[in-house]
């Protein structure tokens, strides 16, 4: 990107804990551009990623596409070095049935592309589709319709409900339409170790359903704590 010209900013935050929500909106505010891509750090998404967030991109609609959890040998080549993404992507189908098919949890078919120009796509593939629900770590939406619902909802602190579920029906009850662009907009997760988090959930979840019950798609504690006059 920044070879191409493109202005590319690093948006920090405190490492005090699980604050991803806080970090993204405050990206969000710092952004310039009129739509927002989110992905995670563990994440390595394919060289049609982009383009195929954008080409069915429209105003109040989300984007949700899934992942590829790749295996920690897969990670740890691509980690050192001894394996590129750009060969991964390339060659999926042979590492996907050396590495990835006998794993329940790789999700290995979220990782073959499909040409969304191409008639088996417009024809056949998204008509199959039947799960929208975003994945926090591949969605897409304009930033205005993620400023409408004000953003992630950071009072769920160490929950994970706050990435991805709660923006769901946050997003369908303020009137966008969730589409999906699996196998058009696919990315790799690196494997590691799942951090563990000693707090009880249940206060949260009472939260989330009487938030959602009350149809409050607009969060108390979001995006506008930042960015407020933009």
């Amino acid at each position: 990107a920044a070879q191409q010209g493109m202005e590319i900013a690093h948006i920090h935050h405190p490492d005090i804990g699980r604050t991803k929500d806080a970090a993204q909106n405050q990206a969000v505010c710092s952004a310039t551009g009129e739509y927002l891509i989110f992905i995670d750090g563990d994440c390595i998404p394919f060289s049609t990623f982009i383009e195929g967030h954008v080409i069915h991109s429209a105003s109040k609609r989300v984007m949700s596409g899934r992942r590829v959890n790749l295996s920690d040998t897969l990670s740890r080549k691509l980690r050192q070095g001894t394996l590129s993404s750009e060969r991964l992507e390339k060659f999926y189908s042979w590492y996907a049935l050396r590495y990835l098919i006998w794993n329940d949890e790789a999700h290995y078919e979220q990782g073959f592309y499909i040409n969304p120009n191409g008639p088996a796509y417009r024809y056949f593939f998204q008509k199959r589709i039947r799960n929208t629900q975003i994945l926090g770590c591949n969605f897409s939406c304009y930033k205005k319709d993620f400023i409408a619902i004000n953003g992630f909802d950071e009072s769920y602190g160490l929950s994970i409900l706050g990435d991805d579920t709660d923006l769901n029906w946050r997003f369908a009850d303020y009137g966008a339409e969730l589409r999906s662009c699996k196998n058009i907009a696919n990315l790799f997760h690196l494997h590691h170790k799942r951090p563990t988090y000693d707090y009880d959930p249940s206060e949260d979840l009472k939260r989330f359903n009487e938030r959602k019950a009350a149809h409050q798609f607009f969060c108390e504690h979001g995006v506008n704590q930042y960015c407020s006059d933009k």
